[in-house]
């Protein structure tokens, strides 16, 4: 489990779809094998160090959910450790189980912020509403607008430098996953 608070970015360096394996170039220190990592929001599980590449295994899922199979060497990827206890819990709950992707549409500075606008499938709408949180490459953030096809957030200046938005190009895939309060509820209320 993680909480959507970027710690660092690292650099894609090693990819092999047909081996399933991906590598990160991060300043993570003592990086345990077997320890779950998100990268992008996805959660891996680290399968082997070597230096300051670590590498992950991804499965079928993995590749057809997320925005992995839209990466190329030297994109730069969000990281975050797994919580542990008493660890702060700045953002929200995020699991890492990615939902589906989002295409950044536009991007504009509004003087003390950056509003991404994004559109998503609409199996995902369903559950988004203004205020809700959301994760987005595995960031935490606040729905600021919902539309018929897609959503508006709000960037803060900290999060834009510290993460892979500082990076981003409209028609970029993102990874998306669902505020887990939002999909209970809405399962709960369909009953």
């Amino acid at each position: 489990m993680f909480t959507g608070i970027i710690k660092e970015i690292g650099v894609l360096e090693f990819l092999d779809m047909d081996e399933r394996v991906i590598g990160v170039n991060s300043s993570c220190k003592k990086l345990i094998l077997g320890e779950s990592i998100s990268c992008s929001g996805i959660c891996l599980t680290v399968s082997k160090v070597d230096g300051k590449i670590f590498f992950c295994n991804l499965s079928s899922e993995t590749i057809l959910k997320t925005n992995i199979k839209n990466k190329k060497l030297g994109d730069k990827i969000n990281i975050e450790r797994s919580l542990k206890i008493g660890d702060d819990l700045s953002g929200h709950l995020v699991f890492g189980h990615v939902d589906g992707i989002a295409v950044l549409n536009k991007i504009h500075n509004d003087m003390d912020s950056w509003v991404l606008k994004f559109s998503t499938p609409k199996n995902l709408m369903k559950y988004l509403t203004e205020k809700c949180s959301i994760s987005i490459d595995g960031i935490s953030l606040t729905i600021k607008k919902v539309y018929e096809d897609g959503f508006d957030v709000s960037v803060i200046p900290f999060t834009w430098k510290n993460t892979n938005f500082n990076f981003a190009k409209v028609g970029d895939f993102f990874n998306v996953e669902i505020d887990m309060l939002a999909r209970y509820v809405f399962k709960a209320l369909k009953k």
